[in-house]
């Protein structure tokens, strides 16, 4: 199993076994959708509307429905215990969940330290591995980086596109901000291009290149063992 950004859980296709492919966005399945039918995996992969808070008993993957179950980047609930319980009994082989390591996607780490704004780091990988280990789990934890470049065409442009990180009392750093975008954005040599989302990429783009850490936490099914 495995699963997309703000999705749940899905399983590996591996030798012509399906996958379970499962969100609690229509939109998000109705892209799926299109795309297993572009490709023709009609029979590989089957769309699930699930999420995290629901009665998997009722409605998700039955018990031990896959050999591994992963949710990648989403597992945003406010029990993060039962979610990781439902990853567990859902799995025959391997669980794996990746969780944000340092500051939220949302924000440039770097500019926000430069600029003297104050960024709240999540620590829910950490809260994760302790769950597991009550839970009887032995989790391996591997930590990796995600590059990402934000362009604009324009300093207001990139202001403006900033300032959305400007938030929980660091709204009066947009000067700040300004000055610093000007101090430091650069021609971007792959202007038009089309960007991590398909959208042509800006004119701009800071000097420095955004990371955004995360924690890959696996573990063998605890329930496994209670079969």
């Amino acid at each position: 199993m495995g699963c997309g950004a703000g999705s749940i859980a899905i399983p590996l296709a591996q030798d012509g076994h399906p996958v379970i492919a499962a969100d609690f966005s229509p939109a998000m399945l109705g892209t799926l959708d299109a795309g297993i039918e572009f490709y023709g995996l009609e029979d590989r992969i089957t769309p699930l509307e699930l999420a995290w808070d629901d009665d998997w008993d009722l409605v998700g993957p039955v018990a031990k429905a896959v050999d591994v179950a992963f949710a990648s980047r989403s597992v945003t609930t406010t029990n993060l215990k039962g979610a990781l319980a439902k990853l567990d009994r859902t799995a025959r082989r391997r669980c794996a969940v990746t969780m944000v390591a340092n500051s939220s996607p949302r924000y440039d780490l770097h500019l926000m330290n430069a600029i003297g704004a104050s960024v709240t780091r999540s620590n829910g990988f950490v809260y994760a591995f302790n769950i597991l280990i009550q839970m009887g789990a032995l989790p391996q934890v591997a930590y990796f980086e995600s590059p990402r470049r934000d362009t604009f065409d324009s300093l207001e442009a990139g202001v403006a596109d900033f300032s959305r990180m400007l938030e929980h009392g660091n709204e009066d750093k947009i000067d700040r901000l300004r000055d610093y975008i000007a101090h430091h954005m650069i021609e971007n040599p792959h202007a038009g291009e089309p960007g991590s989302k398909g959208v042509p990429q800006g004119r701009y783009m800071l000097d420095h290149i955004r990371k955004v850490r995360w924690a890959f936490i696996a573990w063998a099914p605890v329930s496994a063992n209670r079969l």
